[in-house]
């Protein structure tokens, strides 16, 4: 068949015919409301995208690995790093669990080097493991710089050449000031042991990171994509600026510095994030004297977020954890490291460890991720995504290099109060219930009694006294603490649902009351409906519970609430509709004695919290 007939069949579609199908539709519902997703990130989403989207975008001209890098850094394929990192503070235990990941296929380790304190403890460490083929990340110190040269002898000693051993350090002066609410020591002293570790790299270690621009702590503190990007931007030029101040040379460090992303739930604008940032960090290098391509060249690692991480229902996260995980290996990150299904628990185990490990490995190994290259070119969505991160995430970098940089924006509490508001705005839609925590705000394990919860949650606290510190509190705690203090009362708070008349009325709202009560850990007494007033009067005075749900349609309530409540008055505390009467409707049914209303429109943390003060001694 003649290849120009075959398209002469499917004539192209413009724009406004696909609009006016869509309007037809929608039947005279908003298009805006209905089909526009308006995201934190200050930019709308269309319902889909066309050629002429992207159309003039440059950057779409060039091939992987060649500027803006948008597309990667690599023309061949999408290999990543598989790291795998540890929290315990047990050398000896840190040991086992490495070898097994390096065996099940790790080529890259973080440590928690805390109690290294001597050349003796890395025997410990890294007993058996062959240092001179794998990538070892220090992530914690009590002093890196001193870290950094006993490892260095260490190495020696053993006969592995340090010039060729790679790794990095997790040294970011910036990220423990807002940790902490002040630098290490002062901006200046803290500045002169950068200076100091970077030089002793160049001379000893010369492919070890030393500088890492810590998003993570962005991400994990509440702020959106957008923010996260900005910030890391301007961390990154304020390190670059203030070194080439002191006479490095640029090479010397932008060779030594490496970007940490955390990867959230917003699977698509998660992988637009990482191609952002290889363009805007280009489009950044490329305005220092000397700048050559390889100086933009930007090594980024991506771990997952901790900020959405639950501890109810907690394998729920290895859904969150693998998405988020392919969100880093499309968009092309360097490196990866996946936080265990048990991370807001407890200290992770050996099980948890190796299923977090197997996900990249599946992803790799079986799913052929790393064969193809910018594997998310060409879609017009994902194209327009970047584009529109970068927009937004360059005024945030303009906004900060206008108060002097970023050390002046974090010195005011701009940065501070920017992720603090876009948290606050998250933590009301979790509220709400509009954004979703499978398990935690929404849909519940109702078998889920005990747990094992030994992490102390951290909120940092102003240290030093300098500036005010991010606040790290994780966005599901609210719900959980409610259900943490029903797991621990003496009594658990029930509820009877009283299913009454349309059949499929009463079983939705049944489950929408079951679901809201159940994130609380509230037992729920549900049935299959009554056939008379008297025999659901019956009922519910012998189960003696303390709640009770009104399930029906918003017809049948008038004739329920008159039925029964005169029935059982006096005989239970709570009487809730579930729906959201009319305000006349109201009226009447709060003078026969209903005492709520719950539906979508509720704060379900609040009405919650309420009916735990009140039941809950």
């Amino acid at each position: 068949m003649n290849d120009n007939k075959l398209f002469n069949e499917f004539p192209p579609v413009t724009t406004e015919q696909w609009e006016a199908v869509i309007e037809k539709d929608l039947k005279g519902a908003d298009y805006n409301k209905k089909l526009i997703w308006k995201t934190n990130e200050g930019f709308d989403v269309k319902p889909y995208y066309r050629a002429n989207d992207i159309e003039n975008l440059e950057y779409l001209q060039n091939n992987p690995s060649q500027e803006p890098f948008v597309r990667g850094y690599n023309a061949k394929d999408n290999s990543w790093d598989v790291r795998q990192d540890f929290d315990s503070e047990d050398l000896s235990y840190q040991n086992a669990m490495m070898l097994q990941a390096l065996e099940r296929g790790a080529n890259s380790i973080g440590i928690n080097a805390t109690k290294v304190e001597k050349k003796e403890d890395f025997a410990i460490l890294f007993k058996d493991v062959k240092l001179d083929i794998i990538k070892v990340n220090f992530l914690k110190s009590k002093n890196f710089l001193s870290l950094l040269k006993m490892y260095c002898e260490f190495l020696q000693q053993n006969n592995i050449n340090t010039a060729e051993v790679e790794g990095s350090i997790n040294f970011d002066i910036f990220a423990y000031a807002l940790k902490h609410g002040g630098y290490y020591s002062s901006l200046q002293n803290d500045m002169q042991e950068l200076e100091e570790i970077i030089t002793f790299a160049k001379e000893n270690l010369p492919k070890f990171k030393v500088i890492n621009i810590n998003a993570i702590v962005f991400k994990d503190a509440g702020s959106n994509i957008t923010q996260e990007l900005g910030f890391a931007l301007s961390l990154a030029n304020e390190y670059v600026a203030m070194l080439t101040d002191k006479g490095f040379a640029l090479k010397d460090i932008t060779s030594r510095l490496m970007f940490s992303f955390a990867t959230g739930s917003d699977y698509f604008l998660e992988i637009a994030k990482l191609r952002s940032a290889r363009l805007l960090w280009s489009n950044i290098i490329e305005q220092y004297e000397s700048a050559t391509p390889q100086d933009a060249k930007s090594y980024i690692h991506t771990e997952n977020t901790l900020y959405n991480k639950t501890i109810f229902d907690a394998h729920v996260n290895l859904l969150r954890t693998t998405t988020e995980t392919m969100s880093s290996v499309i968009a092309g990150a360097d490196s990866i490291s996946v936080k265990p299904f048990d991370v807001a628990l407890k200290e992770s185990d050996e099980f948890s460890l190796r299923l977090a490990l197997n996900q990249q490995i599946l992803l790799k190994e079986e799913s052929y991720l790393d064969k193809i290259v910018d594997p998310s070119s060409g879609s017009y969505y994902i194209e327009t995504l970047t584009n529109n991160i970068s927009e937004k995430a360059w005024e945030i970098f303009q906004q900060i290099e206008a108060m002097g940089g970023y050390a002046k924006a974090i010195e005011n509490n701009s940065i501070q109060d920017k992720i603090e508001e876009m948290s606050n705005l998250v933590a009301k839609d979790i509220a709400k219930r509009k954004k979703v925590l499978v398990g935690t705000n929404q849909y519940p394990n109702l078998m889920e009694k005990e747990i094992d919860y030994k992490r102390k949650e951290c909120c940092s606290k102003a240290e030093k006294n300098s500036f005010k510190p991010l606040c790290f509190n994780r966005e599901a705690l609210p719900f959980e603490k409610l259900r943490l203090e029903v797991i621990s009362a003496k009594k658990v708070p029930t509820v009877f649902l009283l299913l009454y008349g349309n059949l499929s009325m009463r079983t939705a709202r049944a489950g929408f009351a079951s679901n809201f009560f159940g994130v609380a850990g509230y037992e729920i007494a549900n049935n299959k409906g009554f056939d008379t007033i008297d025999e659901a009067a019956e009922a519910i005075i012998k189960a003696n519970n303390d709640i009770l749900v009104l399930c029906s349609s918003d017809d049948e309530y008038p004739e329920l609430v008159r039925a029964i409540l005169p029935k059982i008055k006096g005989k239970i505390q709570h009487i809730i509709v579930a729906g959201n009467p009319a305000d006349e409707i109201k009226q009447e049914f709060d003078q026969a004695g209903v005492t709520d209303y719950i539906n979508v429109r509720t704060n379900a943390l609040e009405s919650l919290t309420k009916y735990n003060k009140e039941l809950i001694n």
